[in-house]
């Protein structure tokens, strides 16, 4: 397949190349297992039933995920293969199917949702930087869109993500999402079944652009759920990023949880600063792919 279904628009063919995601045209996953640590309206008390593809569209450089969206650790599986990891996890009582770091996969994911009808939620797990276009073709498909806002300055995208036109591009994506799923909808249970939830992850020495990400939501998003996590993580090689080297502290992390109480923000998940520690990183080890 010739591939531009993300904004890097890459032209190339999968099946005979490389593009920018490092991916094959077959699907190329590194986990399949219940995990407890997304938000709680995703996570509930029995899991979300993560799947976590290899390879990356956006390829940030402080990825604590990075031996599979870097170094594309993964499996290669057929559409057949996905659909019986998809039932393998309802098996295990998971409170929705969790597609993470999806976006160079979504075309081939619209064709398996189609000839396959989940009877849990959707969970799209992206980074934002997704393309229109494709996202038209997950409408009616994706039941929940968990997405990140990372970066609202062109050079800080550039910096870390090698993305100067993630602000727009993501912004674009987002009113997409939202205008595909237009309010949130939550089960008896609390479980979200439709929505969306806009995730940003407070980067140290970055507060400023934090406020101003809240900014912009507050003026076009307030009544969405908000996610301010505090995860981050220094991973990878980031001599050349000592602004980004260290943990977040609680000040840092204060200030824009303040600012976004300030800001009226009425759904705000929020997390303790020990959400930063390597146990909450999976372990990549191709658990539940070989069923």
């Amino acid at each position: 397949m010739i591939c531009n279904q993300c904004p890097r628009k890459c032209n190339i063919d999968r099946e005979n190349a490389l593009g920018y995601c490092k991916s094959p045209g077959a699907f190329r996953v590194a986990r399949a297992a219940l995990h407890f640590w997304e938000e709680p309206c995703i996570s509930g008390k029995n899991g979300s039933g993560t799947v976590f593809f290899s390879g990356c569209n956006l390829g940030c450089v402080y990825c604590q995920n990075y031996e599979i969206t870097k170094e594309n650790k993964g499996v290669e599986i057929s559409g057949e293969q996905l659909i019986r990891i998809f039932e393998n996890l309802i098996s295990q009582d998971a409170e929705n199917i969790n597609l993470v770091t999806p976006t160079h996969y979504a075309v081939q994911l619209a064709e398996v949702l189609k000839k396959w009808c989940s009877p849990v939620p959707i969970v799209y797990n992206s980074s934002g930087y997704e393309s229109v276009e494709t996202l038209k073709l997950l409408e009616g498909l994706v039941d929940i869109y968990l997405v990140d806002f990372k970066y609202i300055s062109p050079e800080r995208a550039k910096r870390y993500s090698s993305a100067e036109d993630y602000p727009e591009i993501a912004k674009a994506a987002i009113k997409e999402m939202c205008r595909q799923q237009s309010e949130d909808v939550f089960g008896e249970n609390g479980m979200m079944k439709k929505g969306v939830i806009i995730r940003h992850l407070v980067l140290p020495s970055n507060t400023n652009q934090s406020i101003k990400i809240l900014g912009y939501l507050s003026e076009n998003y307030k009544n969405r759920h908000l996610s301010l996590m505090a995860q981050y993580l220094p991973c990878g090689e980031l001599s050349k990023y000592a602004e980004i080297n260290r943990k977040i502290t609680q000040r840092e992390y204060d200030k824009v949880v303040n600012y976004a109480v300030n800001e009226d923000f009425e759904k705000v998940f929020t997390q303790k600063l020990s959400s930063d520690e390597k146990k909450f990183i999976p372990a990549f080890d191709f658990s539940g792919i070989m069923c």
